[in-house]
């Protein structure tokens, strides 16, 4: 099982909602290299949907509290309400394909008796250095260490 103390216990109710809806979702960003092992620190905890309309969002936040403000302007949806204040809404990857061809790309990581899409490390690198803000050039040396130790740690297994 995933280190499951890199969300709270309000953020996990949440996840649990949006997978209890069928809603299509990954989780993205930097908090899902820390769900595969990656030595980074995040604020924030990326959602990519395949359909921000899907009523399955809606119904998941009305079990939490929460609500959905809708795009004004130049800012994007966002979430509000004490157990999604944390979780950014994702409507497009850089450097990545449409939502269903990028879900073929990701693991499938149990949290707190209940799984969910975590896209590949692999993919996150290729997205952070399209992006090439200075913020990901930082974070990207631990990524590709990370994304090493984890291929190291495969091979071995299949090894023995």
């Amino acid at each position: 099982m995933a280190d499951k103390s890199i969300f709270t216990d309000k953020e996990i109710k949440f996840l649990k909602e949006l997978v209890k809806h069928k809603v299509s979702f990954i989780i993205v960003g930097l908090s899902a290299a820390a769900l595969q092992g990656a030595p980074v620190v995040t604020q924030d905890i990326d959602l990519w949907f395949k359909d921000i309309s899907d009523t399955g969002i809606h119904k998941s936040l009305k079990k939490v509290n929460g609500s959905l403000v809708p795009s004004i302007g130049l800012n994007p949806p966002m979430f509000a309400g004490k157990y999604v204040e944390l979780f950014d809404i994702v409507l497009t990857m850089h450097g990545l394909k449409r939502f269903e061809e990028e879900e073929k790309n990701t693991i499938e990581i149990p949290l707190d008796k209940v799984s969910v899409k975590v896209l590949k490390l692999e993919r996150i690198i290729k997205s952070k250095q399209v992006l090439g803000r200075e913020k990901d050039k930082r974070v990207l040396p631990a990524l590709k260490d990370a994304l090493i130790t984890i291929k190291e740690q495969k091979r071995r297994k299949e090894n023995k």
